[in-house]
């Protein structure tokens, strides 16, 4: 019998599992980005710190604007991700054959054979169908460390690699395992209630989850949704 687990909602067996760990502990070198700040518009480079929450791996640079009890505002930085795109209602299913789509990308299976450190956060835009029978509409991401220079085509017609402007988004983040997407789904009717309440203005045609922790790791787990700002 084999044994699966569970990474950012993504069921695998555990040999998947044991080339990740691989990945993991192999990549824990400090992001040298230095961002400016978006906010005020004050072009001064500011030393920038990846959070514990990014367990040591490389994660896209942001500084922190607004803060309340709700969420947090944060600006990101430009930056480059890989991408996959899936039709579905099933969001455990789209996220499983995505992951491994861009998991195969990064252990070298692209035009370079060249393998690339896992990052983090693992983020899964979402654009809900409309109606219970409905497609969705999931684009899962990898962040590529500013480190990687000249990031490797990818071999797969259905992945690519994206440049990503700066960003200014709406951050709720809660911990523990997310077993069910209706966990996601709430907490991101939580985060639109704060952001009504306070008179925010954000996209609400889609929204983002973003997850930051491997499968072995019990403690102090960290998940995230994100909203555009407008």
């Amino acid at each position: 019998m084999i044994t699966s687990h569970i990474y950012c909602g993504i069921t695998m067996d555990k040999f998947t599992v044991l080339s990740m760990f691989i990945t993991f502990v192999t990549s824990n070198d400090v992001l040298k980005f230095i961002p400016h700040d978006k906010s005020t518009q004050n072009t001064k480079p500011i030393q920038w710190t990846p959070p514990g929450f990014c367990n040591g791996l490389d994660c896209p640079p942001f500084i922190v604007g607004n803060e309340t009890d709700e969420y947090q505002e944060r600006f990101y930085a430009q930056s480059t991700w890989v991408s996959t795109e899936l039709l579905g209602i099933d969001y455990d299913k789209a996220q499983y054959k995505m992951f491994m789509k861009l998991f195969k990308y990064i252990e070298g299976g692209n035009k370079k054979k060249m393998k690339i450190a896992m990052t983090c956060p693992v983020t899964t835009r979402i654009i809900p169908g409309q109606g219970a029978a409905c497609k969705s509409n999931f684009t899962m991401s990898f962040f590529i460390a500013g480190k990687v220079k000249n990031p490797p085509g990818p071999s797969e017609d259905d992945v690519r690699l994206r440049p990503q402007p700066a960003l200014h988004v709406y951050v709720r983040s809660f911990g523990g395992y997310v077993h069910h997407f209706d966990e996601w789904r709430e907490e991101a009717e939580k985060l639109i209630a704060a952001l009504e309440k306070d008179g925010r203005e954000f996209e609400r045609e889609y929204y983002y989850t973003a997850g930051y922790n491997a499968p072995f790791q019990l403690f102090n787990r960290h998940n995230e949704i994100w909203f555009i700002a407008k």
